[in-house]
């Protein structure tokens, strides 16, 4: 069930009772390139970039306002939501590579700069 997680913008997963599709979803969530919602058994939620799953069973989460970093026991944790713009959906080096080498051929002036994220 678990390789059928792909970490897409609105996905939410529902692990409270399934301890290996729960590892699964953190995983996916901590290379997913955006934030995430994570739910605990007591019905809070945390928004942040997943950025660490601990030895001793911590999700490590940096909030979207700067403030201190936060800690959820990964068992507590009964949903996870892929709730924040993925950075870089639809994005491709290669892609970008290859508009790089047209627009050059063709004359035009090519920049290194990124497009904008919004």
């Amino acid at each position: 069930m678990s390789e059928h997680i792909t970490p897409t913008e609105g996905l939410t997963v529902q692990c409270a009772e399934d301890a290996t599709l729960k590892q699964e979803a953190l995983r996916r969530a901590m290379d997913y390139r955006g934030d995430v919602t994570l739910v605990t058994r007591d019905g809070s939620a945390t928004t942040g970039y997943l950025f660490d799953l601990t030895a001793n069973g911590q999700a490590r989460l940096d909030l979207p306002d700067g403030s201190e970093r936060r800690q959820i026991a990964i068992d507590d944790v009964i949903e996870v939501r892929f709730s924040g713009k993925d950075t870089a959906a639809g994005k491709s080096f290669d892609r970008w590579i290859q508009r790089y080498i047209e627009k050059t051929l063709a004359g035009e002036e090519a920049s290194i700069e990124s497009e904008s994220l919004d």
